[in-house]
C-alpha cells in the first residue's frame, strides 16, 4: 500500500461516486478545486497509485462511500481557463496555471458506507482532519492508521487488492 492516503469530498448532486462509475474506464479528472491548500495536495502530494477515499458531503447522512486510486498525477486544471466552466478563474492561464487536478479511477463502491456520525463516535478517529472543526477542504490527507480503520469499518480487508 502507498504511504499516502487521501480523501476527496463531493456533493452527490454535483458529482457522485455513481457518476464516477459511469465514466469511461470509471476514471475522471478531479477538477474545479479552488482552494490553495487542496490545490497543493493535488499538485504536489497525490501520487499515482495512492488510495483515495470518496466522501459524499452536504447530504442528510454524509459518508465515505467508496475507494478510488490516483491514476494520473497533478496537471493543470483547464476548467479554470474557460469562462463557461463551473469554476472559471481568469488569473489562471495555460502559460501560468494556478489550479491543478488529478485523475481518479474507481476501485469499489462500499456496500456499507462509513457514516460521518460513526467516525465522530470512534475515539481512534478524533485526530482525523475531516473531523476537525472548521475544516472545509475538499481534498485532504488521511493517515495510514485512519485509512486502515475506515477500510475495516467498510468491511474491506486490508490485505485485499483493493486496500
Amino acid at each position: 500500500m502507498s504511504e499516502n492516503c487521501w480523501l476527496v469530498k463531493s456533493e452527490p448532486d454535483t458529482f457522485s461516486i455513481q457518476d464516477l462509475a459511469l465514466r469511461p474506464n470509471q476514471t475522471e479528472g478531479w477538477d474545479g478545486v479552488r482552494n490553495y491548500q487542496a490545490r497543493n495536495f493535488l499538485r504536489d502530494g497525490m501520487k499515482k497509485g495512492d488510495p483515495v477515499l470518496f466522501y459524499h458531503s452536504r447530504i442528510k447522512k454524509p459518508a465515505i462511500v467508496g475507494l478510488c486510486s490516483v491514476v494520473r498525477e497533478g496537471y493543470p486544471d483547464a476548467s479554470a481557463w474557460h469562462r463557461d466552466s463551473a469554476h472559471p478563474d481568469p488569473k489562471s492561464t495555460p502559460e501560468n496555471p494556478i489550479w491543478y487536478q488529478v485523475d481518479l479511477c474507481l476501485k469499489i463502491i462500499f456496500q456499507s458506507p462509513v457514516l460521518l456520525e460513526n467516525l465522530r463516535k470512534d475515539p481512534q478517529m478524533q485526530e482525523m482532519i475531516l473531523l476537525k472543526k472548521g475544516n472545509r477542504l475538499s481534498v485532504m490527507p488521511v493517515s495510514t492508521a485512519h485509512y486502515r480503520l475506515i477500510m475495516e469499518m467498510a468491511e474491506i480487508p486490508i490485505n485485499s487488492e483493493l486496500a
